[in-house]
């Protein structure tokens, strides 16, 4: 299975919604943190209902990585199409703006999608809209690099608009990232822009929205067997495959356990050191991810 591999989907989300199913004609949006079961979930969903699935995870678009992000596997894709996976090519450039403008025409075509995955900026640009931000330079992306490289996430922190700085994740260096270049380039904060956001192409009140909000001593142990069930499926092999072009920095390189990996085929720390390093970055994710939807999703039905 994808999300939830060798591992069953909780029974509780199960009967949730066996119990009050949502409406068949209607989107469904179902988020949750990292190893939750939301694939297997969405799965059901899929098969019971008649629906398509569309990825809604900013990790699980990168083509290299199949086993060490969680995407569904080949049994499940044969069993329901599962759109905007696996279809982004390291050096491709992706942003939320193209996931946007990908998932526009797939929402018109399966109106009744379900629209899964971790990725909290897709659900909120899909149902509160996105701001039409033009392409940022390379020169200045280059520059931005450089910047966080040698002075720090606080030196490029500092130097944003007090707006822009309460709304994002300040502690997140590729949203800091992204705000320092969108006021680099174009002269205005990133708050500004968001203020001249267009409609939404799909408003939260036209969907189903679930969120799933597991137990956190349960995820954390589902997220530690599952990173050693991806370690017997391949991750490493993944990892290695992508050693020779490696670049910390570059998107793709933000899956999870990758640069643990990474640091362990460089002979600078153990096996075991890596292993544990690796799924204590996941288990924080997941953290960070669970804080971003009980602050951003309230309003969305929770699945325990």
């Amino acid at each position: 299975m994808g999300d939830g591999q060798d591992m069953a989907t909780p029974l509780t989300h199960l009967a949730a919604l066996q119990a009050n199913p949502p409406d068949p004609a209607r989107p469904v949006l179902l988020a949750g943190p990292t190893a939750s079961g939301k694939s297997d979930l969405a799965l059901w969903l899929a098969e019971t209902q008649g629906r398509v699935i569309i990825n809604a995870d900013a990790l699980q678009v990168h083509a290299m990585w199949r086993v060490l992000t969680a995407r569904p596997d080949a049994q499940d894709c044969a069993r329901v199409p599962h759109l905007l996976y696996g279809m982004v090519e390291r050096g491709q450039d992706w942003s939320v703006g193209h996931w946007l403008r990908a998932v526009t025409p797939l929402i018109a075509r399966h109106p009744n999608a379900v629209i899964v995955g971790g990725t909290g900026l897709y659900f909120r640009a899909l149902t509160e809209g996105l701001a039409e931000i033009p392409p940022i330079p390379a020169a200045i992306r280059a520059e931005a690099d450089a910047l966080l490289a040698e002075q720090g996430l606080e030196r490029m922190r500092d130097r944003l608009d007090p707006a822009t700085l309460a709304g994002i994740d300040p502690q997140n260096p590729a949203r800091v990232q992204r705000a320092w270049e969108v006021l680099r380039a174009t002269g205005r904060g990133l708050a500004d822009w968001q203020a001249d956001t267009p409609p939404p192409v799909l408003p939260r009140a036209q969907t189903t929205a679930l969120v799933m909000r597991p137990q956190v001593e349960w995820l954390n142990a589902r997220i530690a067997s599952r990173f050693q069930a991806m370690l017997g499926k391949g991750a490493l092999d993944e990892v290695r495959a992508v050693l020779p072009v490696w670049a910390p920095r570059a998107p793709w390189a933000r899956a999870i356990g990758a640069p643990d990996l990474v640091a362990y085929l460089q002979g600078n720390i153990s096996w075991d050191d890596a292993v544990a390093s690796a799924i204590r970055a996941t288990q924080n994710y997941g953290k960070r991810q669970r804080t971003w939807f009980r602050n951003r999703l309230a309003d969305w039905d929770a699945l325990p």
